[in-house]
């Protein structure tokens, strides 16, 4: 969990990625560590020689029971390891491993500001489905939130 939280941490600066604004902590993210499950909502790793470069969630997208098998995806690489296609890695695994958790749609909250993300997603066939203009207020600007989303069942 911490290299986790470390790896998240790491982009909060850019303000392209989480509309978090100051570094979260381990015991701040428990909960929502705790929401994931092998079976139905798995958090992956992908580490190298003992240490974690990346990580990806599948979380629920809304609670409510009709949504269950909608799952939103979030991919977070260590600073270190971006621009070498861990990204394109773990979306293909994602996609490929969806029907496995049940799932019949995935879905992705991208930052419009965030282009690498944007066109990593569609490279894998995911579509713009939303825009929400200026939802997120970072250093006083206002950002557009895009939900991005493929069919994969």
């Amino acid at each position: 969990m911490p290299a986790i939280v470390a790896i998240y941490n790491s982009t909060i600066a850019s303000r392209q990625v989480t509309a978090d604004i100051e570094p979260v902590t381990v015991a701040s993210r428990l909960e929502w560590f705790n929401e994931h499950s092998a079976d139905k909502r798995p958090i992956w790793v992908l580490e190298n020689d003992g240490k974690i470069l990346g990580w990806l969630a599948y979380s629920n997208f809304n609670p409510r029971a009709a949504y269950i098998h909608t799952a939103e995806i979030s991919i977070y690489i260590a600073q270190d390891a971006r621009g070498k296609g861990l990204g394109g890695y773990f979306l293909t695994e994602a996609i490929a491993y969806a029907s496995t958790l049940n799932i019949h749609t995935l879905v992705g909250l991208i930052f419009a500001h965030n282009e690498p993300s944007l066109k990593l997603f569609e490279r894998f066939g995911f579509e713009r489905w939303a825009n929400m203009p200026g939802v997120a207020v970072l250093d006083g600007l206002g950002r557009d939130l895009v939900i991005v989303g493929k069919r994969v069942a």
